[in-house]
């Protein structure tokens, strides 16, 4: 992955960051909160031996200091020092648990031992500062002593006495905060991360190219309004989806033109991915050219073609198939150059039927008489009746609900076609995001409309002086509309 795919997986799981990097923020924030406050106390020694007339003496001796001020500091927190302390104070506590805390420090090159002592109770930790600093200077006098009549030559000096700060030492809120913050940031980018990698949803093109090498040859944006009113090129035609479906008319003209197909089924992984609107719509856009379109309703299971158009629907294929109607006494007229073979009574054996030499012998038949015959298929995944249709048909184009299917149901439907021999057109990503770092369309605004002609000469007049203002300001209409 490159830089781009971070930012874009990013974008498209910025909720799952945020919600991540407040929950670690939040608990960070509740356990500073509850934690218990430490207060430490410091007291500093200055270990040195006994001085010595002859120089040379008094250097090794100092060496020898420094060599050992190590070691004694590793002395402060041994039983030997601290057993006396517990005493003392009347500690309800062991040696080893006392050294949890306090700490010792030695500068570089210095001869100088800082103890530390931390505690809930400021005075507590002075006292077992103070009482651990004595305690540790009356035991280095014995550690090095010769003998009982012979004192030792390495003394503890202390000089600087046990003092506590005002203020805590631990929790500090501002860095555990800051701490937390940059811990949420990558525990939410890594959540992100790895939700994006194991999500098989396919949200755009990008995804289906994953799965398959058949070309995308339209791509549909989502409408929330798209059931209210399923033929959009003819209720909005100049709006940004209708545009979308002369696109694919367009495509769809280019495909395959060695044998150009007359006779196309479109289908579907499952329901829900928009096929039956497509269709529709695709139709539409291919008899607005003047070609002679027949559109069949071959979903004879949940026929929903001729609902959107508005048409009868109570005979049609399935009367045809068992012999009970002429097609041509159930072809319906829409405009000009659109006619409709709707679905009829739905039958009980639906696969059968279209799987039938008299179905295949009417493709025949329609695909002579008509420029285009668009089959509305069932979905592949459900039934089989897509591909049995896709047997007899010059080829399959695949819709792709975006945000509906996943990658598998895909392949498990396109291999639904590969095995019955059938030719695939291509895909057509349907319900694109419009928004977001998946969408579809860089710009997704007002559609590029034919101008609407002033109404009066005022209106022309007004338009014209509008005009002459911008270039009297040194103004072209492009400044003005990239300004």
């Amino acid at each position: 992955m490159d830089l781009h795919s971070y930012l874009q997986v990013a974008r498209r799981r910025w909720r799952t960051i945020v919600a991540t990097f407040l929950a670690v923020l939040a608990v960070t924030a509740l356990v500073t909160l509850l934690t218990d406050k430490q207060y430490q106390a410091s007291s500093e020694m200055y270990v040195s031996t006994v001085s010595a007339e002859d120089p040379t003496d008094l250097a090794q001796g100092s060496s020898f200091t420094q060599r050992q001020v190590a070691t004694y500091a590793d002395v402060v927190t041994t039983p030997l020092v601290l057993d006396p302390v517990i005493e003392e104070l009347g500690l309800d506590t062991t040696p080893r648990t006392l050294a949890e805390r306090i700490s010792t420090q030695v500068p570089a090159d210095t001869v100088l031992i800082t103890i530390n002592v931390t505690d809930e109770d400021p005075q507590q930790a002075q006292a077992i500062a103070e009482s651990v600093t004595r305690h540790f200077v009356e035991t280095l006098r014995g550690l090095d002593q010769v003998s009982e009549d012979t004192a030792s030559p390495v003394k503890a000096t202390i000089v600087s006495p046990a003092e506590v700060g005002s203020t805590p030492v631990s929790p500090q809120p501002l860095r555990n905060l800051a701490l937390g913050a940059v811990l949420g940031l990558l525990l939410g980018f890594g959540a992100a991360l790895l939700r994006d990698l194991l999500d098989t949803s396919i949200k755009g093109e990008a995804d289906a190219k994953d799965v398959t090498d058949h070309t995308v040859i339209g791509g549909i944006a989502f409408d929330k309004g798209a059931a209210e009113r399923p033929l959009l090129v003819q209720d909005d035609p100049h709006s940004t989806r209708a545009e979308a479906f002369r696109t694919l008319r367009t495509n769809l003209q280019f495909v395959d033109v060695a044998n150009k197909p007359k006779v196309i089924v479109f289908t579907s992984s499952l329901p829900g991915e928009g096929k039956s609107t497509t269709t529709a719509n695709l139709a539409l856009t291919l008899a607005a050219t003047g070609s002679r379109v027949c559109i069949v309703e071959g979903d004879l299971r949940r026929p929903r073609l001729l609902q959107y158009m508005g048409l009868e629907s109570s005979v049609g294929l399935t009367n045809v198939l068992i012999g009970e109607a002429d097609v041509d006494d159930v072809l319906q007229p829409f405009g000009n150059s659109l006619w409709v073979l709707g679905c009829g009574p739905i039958p009980p054996n639906p696969s059968e039927l279209l799987g039938s030499p008299t179905m295949a012998e009417l493709l025949r038949n329609l695909g002579h008489r008509f420029d285009y015959v668009i089959i509305d298929a069932p979905p592949l995944l459900p039934v089989t009746d897509a591909a049995v249709l896709s047997k007899v048909a010059d080829g399959a184009i695949v819709v792709v609900g975006a945000g509906i299917i996943h990658k598998e149901h895909l392949q498990r439907a396109l291999t639904s076609l590969h095995n019955v021999g059938a030719h695939v057109l291509g895909l057509v990503m349907n319900r694109l995001p419009t928004r977001g770092a998946d969408a579809y369309y860089a710009y997704y605004g007002e559609s590029y409309a034919p101008q609407r002609q002033p109404e009066s000469r005022a209106e022309a007049r007004r338009g014209r002086r509008s005009q002459e203002g911008h270039e009297e300001n040194g103004e072209s209409i492009a400044d003005t509309l990239f300004r």
